[in-house]
């Protein structure tokens, strides 16, 4: 297998509609007209010589080697700022130009170090390859490059180099950092010979404001920018095109490899999620998979308290089997069941609720969308008919007003969040509802026009309040209502809103929103033009999750802002796989494609290919499954892929349940906090290592594919087949490709889905059927699934979780750039340079009234728990509220937050728990005793020939 070469075109293409015809070099093409003629040319075939220019950013015109002759014109202009027009008669190789271009050439290599045999991009070097393609092969200024600037290597960066005396001051870094990354770190220092990129104000790239996303890496034409595995193990031989396994964005790489061995991953054009660009995490942080910690041979144990002992695979999986057997003979066929992971593929977790309705014989799975975006799959399908967002990613360059609530994109959902802030900078307006003040609200060239930060757990009051204005003020968009809602529950619904107590002025007291600043986002996104909302768990982790997306849906609804691109109801998922894994019927009362248990039709579907007769009564939920385990009827779990003593709430109440299990099987890439409780495990595989699909957040289902062989000896989806056989369940596939025919065969939504169509198409967003082939980016354009769309009644009810003398602060958590979810993959990487422990963002006010300075320990208590942190003092959040990730699991930032959830899912309220905060001399007692207890729980016996 060779590299993937993706054809580089010089300039984005245009959008426009309208045709152009002209010749180059004797050849007619026709091309959309504003296109330059670089890129006509590329289009035919011809390759004109360039240094600055890659489709990747706006044409720039500084190289002056694609310099083409034009009949009719004087002058020799560049090809890369020159658009088409029709008839124009285009030559790209005369002899005037291959003297110009050899001149030019000659300028660059004067101004450059020579050393081409040791240099780490020899072989992947554009100054090498135009030098070819120019023909030139002899320089009159001489080889040295001593003029030019050489102010030393920059190794700061984890990750990648910085050598200044290689750069040839072409800009494309630059314009990379400011166009596809939207940061802005990086300019052009000093003139003349002495230009030099510059990060900042001439910091050091770790110093900067550079985010790592690679972009500039990727734009270098040369070795100025260049990874470390690079110069470390050479240039890449052969690439396989995959997706991230990361957040939900879902963007796709070729992994780039030497033998077994991964150089770099890069992101790929043809991308439709990332249309090329990447983030830290999924462009850098995959070292996880060789780390040091990670488990390859299974383990058992006795009790919890026992060391851990190495056995083959073949005793794993029968003392696994003989254990859920047991358990089920002495307490029942409902003692034990699983949950799925959403950071594994839909191949895995299909077979995982499988294994558990059919070789278990019960429905007690779950999975981790639980403690994230159950609600969504509650809102959205009461509201729409289907469990999912509304649009595709592109569909962002369309809209002219973007609300954003309860998420950050530019640190959770990153690549995304450059492409925002791309279309921001292009002047769209943008609202965002959150209680800190994230980027997005003023960042580099963009500023919200409206930022409403309300006091955490009041999303419906403020969204009732924006409905209220839109309602009261005439701005509707009744004749979408008429057509596509049911009228009456509209007009039952406009009544609600319309009453006084829902008015911005009345709610005030309460959501701490400003009145005028509520109205003016309201008009603004009822009247801007195109209307998008998207959110993340600040909407889905409260006591009224699924009212906040029901109240969102009413929104959208209520202005026309569905049906179309540059609108919609878009949640953005936090793991890789939480569409995936909610698809392939992950909850207790839902088979694949979100269709009940207790459907006779439904049920005999399945039980007619699984050849096994099926439950009909909905099974446990997670945080059930934790209160039968303590109450003693619940007694065995197999967890896959997930770490729910750090991610789930109130840690302590998790611990106690896994503890009073009999039998836990823990099914991960490394011993996680969840291990410490458990007496099997089964070490997993990295994304890199299987073959599969992951569905992201926009629907969107894209091949995984096997770029190195499992270094643990087996796929996941493998162990899980090996595990049902144990049991007694046996289940023939030879290829994940065969589970997704099986899911295809079994789930509405998939039906035209196959490794052949995706191979096909590159990706596919589902409903994919007989009426949408080819897969579906927008959804609900002529209709809602469900037929008219539902209007639902969104009663404010204050969260039970109040503060008060005691407890005065509201603590609210979320996530970083550089870390993901529980940090198991990214905290064994160098992404802990930037974040290498949880802080407590808190405003200076309140440090200031507790005597707590920047940097100090603090002890944060609430009614569950408490645990001790550093602080950072910050006014990006409002007085009387603290916030804090959750990566690291020595800070336990779970034990502190309850097990208040919302009233329909269960989904867990963490975006609400009423806290204090007092100084601390270091990690609290609990803190120490259990890391004490983990580190024991962790350990390994010495096999007897290692201790010989």
């Amino acid at each position: 297998m060779a590299l993937v070469h993706e054809t580089d075109f010089g300039t984005p293409p245009s959008l426009s509609e309208n045709m152009v015809t002209l010749t180059i070099d004797g050849r007619s093409v026709s091309v959309p007209e504003g296109t330059s003629i670089m890129r006509a040319a590329m289009e035919i075939g011809t390759a004109i010589p360039k240094l600055c220019a890659t489709d990747m950013v706006d044409a720039f015109g500084s190289c002056r080697l694609c310099l083409v002759e034009i009949d009719g014109r004087s002058g020799t202009p560049a090809s890369c700022t020159t658009p088409v027009a029709d008839g124009l008669v285009v030559h790209t190789q005369t002899e005037r130009l291959k003297q110009i271009r050899k001149g030019v050439m000659e300028l660059y290599i004067s101004d450059h170090p020579l050393d081409c045999l040791t240099c780490s991009a020899n072989g992947d070097c554009e100054l090498q390859d135009m030098a070819g393609a120019v023909g030139l092969r002899d320089v009159r200024y001489g080889y040295s490059g001593e003029k030019h600037p050489n102010p030393g290597l920059d190794e700061s960066n984890p990750y990648f180099t910085y050598d200044a005396s290689k750069c040839i001051v072409c800009s494309r870094c630059v314009r990379a950092c400011e166009e596809v990354q939207g940061t802005f770190a990086l300019t052009i220092a000093g003139r003349g010979f002495d230009s030099v990129v510059s990060p900042g104000m001439q910091e050091s790239f770790l110093g900067s404001e550079c985010v790592s996303c690679g972009a500039c890496v990727q734009a270098c034409p040369t070795a100025t920018l260049n990874e470390k595995s690079v110069i470390e193990i050479g240039t890449p031989e052969r690439s396989v095109v995959t997706t991230c396994a990361y957040c939900g964005v879902g963007c796709t790489f070729k992994a780039e490899m030497r033998g077994e061995e991964l150089v770099r991953m890069v992101p790929y054009k043809d991308g439709k999620a990332n249309r090329g660009h990447s983030c830290v995490k999924g462009r850098f942080a995959w070292g996880y998979a060789n780390h040091k910690e990670r488990i390859l041979k299974p383990m058992i144990r006795g009790k919890i308290t026992e060391p851990w002992r190495e056995v083959s695979w073949d005793e794993a999986f029968a003392y696994a089997a003989s254990e859920l057997k047991r358990i089920q003979a002495k307490y029942g066929r409902d003692s034990i069941g699983g949950i799925t992971s959403s950071r594994c593929t839909n191949e895995e977790t299909f077979l995982v609720q499988k294994l558990i309705r059919a070789g278990f014989g019960n429905n007690n799975v779950d999975t981790c969308a639980r403690v994230c975006h159950s609600p969504t799959g509650y809102g959205l399908s009461t509201a729409f008919g289907t469990s999912a967002g509304t649009q595709d990613f592109d569909s962002v360059e369309h809209a002219d007003v973007v609300m954003i609530i309860g998420a950050n994109p530019t640190d959770g959902h990153p690549v995304f969040g450059s492409r925002l802030k791309k279309r921001l900078r292009q002047g769209a307006k943008l609202i965002v509802v959150d209680p800190r003040r994230i980027d997005l609200v003023r960042s580099a060239h963009i500023e919200a026009a409206q930022h409403l930060p309300l006091k955490p757990g009041t999303n419906v009051a403020v969204l009732t309040a924006l409905a209220h204005v839109i309602v009261t003020e005439g701005i509707a968009n009744e004749a979408f209502v008429r057509e596509r809602c049911d009228w009456s529950e509209y007009e039952h619904w406009a009544a609600f809103v319309s009453d006084e107590r829902h008015s911005p002025e009345a709610t005030a007291a309460f959501t701490g929103v400003d009145p005028q600043a509520l109205r003016e986002a309201a008009r603004l996104y009822a009247t801007g033009g195109n209307g998008a909302i998207y959110y993340g768990l600040g909407v889905t982790e409260h006591s009224q999750g699924s009212t906040t997306v029901m109240a969102i849906a009413n929104l959208a609804m209520a202005t026309g802002n569905l049906g179309r691109p540059g609108v919609g109801v878009n949640p953005l998922r936090g793991q890789n796989n939480v569409q995936g894994s909610c698809d392939m019927g992950s909850f207790p009362h839902e088979l694949p494609g979100y269709r009940h248990i207790s459907t006779d039709s439904v049920r005999e579907s399945f039980e007619a290919l699984w050849n096994v007769k099926l439950d009909n009564e909905p099974g446990l939920r997670i945080p059930n499954m934790l209160d039968a385990a303590v109450e003693g009827s619940f007694k065995a779990l197999y967890v896959q892929g997930e770490d729910i003593l750090q991610s789930d709430p109130n840690t302590k109440h998790v611990a106690a349940g896994l503890e009073a299990m009999e039998c836990v099987i823990v099914h991960d890439l490394f011993l996680n906090e969840t291990a410490n409780y458990a007496h099997i495990f089964l070490p997993g595989s990295t994304f890199l290592e299987k073959n599969g699909t992951f569905t992201n957040a926009e629907r969107r289902i894209q091949r995984v594919r096997k770029v190195m062989s499992p270094k643990n000896g087996l796929e996941d989806w493998e162990v899980t087949l090996r595990l049902a056989e144990a049991v007694g369940y046996r289940m023939n596939y030879t290829h994940p490709s065969q589970i997704m025919d099986e899911i295809a065969a079994l789930t509405p939504t998939f039906a035209g889905v196959s490794y052949d169509r995706l191979e096909e198409l590159g990706s596919i967003q589902w409903p994919c059927n007989d009426k949408a082939p080819e897969g579906t980016p927008v959804m609900h354009i002529d209709h809602f699934v469900r037929g008219k769309g539902k209007f639902v009644i969104t009663e404010y009810v204050a969260t039970d979780e109040r503060t008060g003398p005691r407890f005065p602060l509201l603590l609210t958590t979320g996530r970083i750039l550089s870390q993901y979810n529980v940090g198991a993959q990214t905290r064994r990487t160098a992404n802990t340079v930037w974040h290498d422990q949880d802080r407590l963002e808190i405003h200076p006010h309140d440090a200031e009234q507790r005597g707590v300075r920047d940097g100090d320990w603090v002890r944060l208590a609430s009614r569950a728990g408490e645990t001790t942190l550093r602080a950072l003092i910050t006014d990006r959040v409002a007085p009387g509220v603290v916030y804090t990730t959750f990566h690291h699991p020595d800070t336990q930032a779970n034990v502190v937050t309850t097990e208040y959830s919302d009233w329909a899912t269960n989904c867990p309220e963490y975006k609400v728990t009423a806290v204090q905060v007092a100084p601390s001399n270091g990690p609290s007692e609990w803190q120490r005793s259990y890391e004490q207890q983990a580190a024991a729980a962790r350990r390994i016996a010495v096999p007897a020939e290692a201790a010989e």
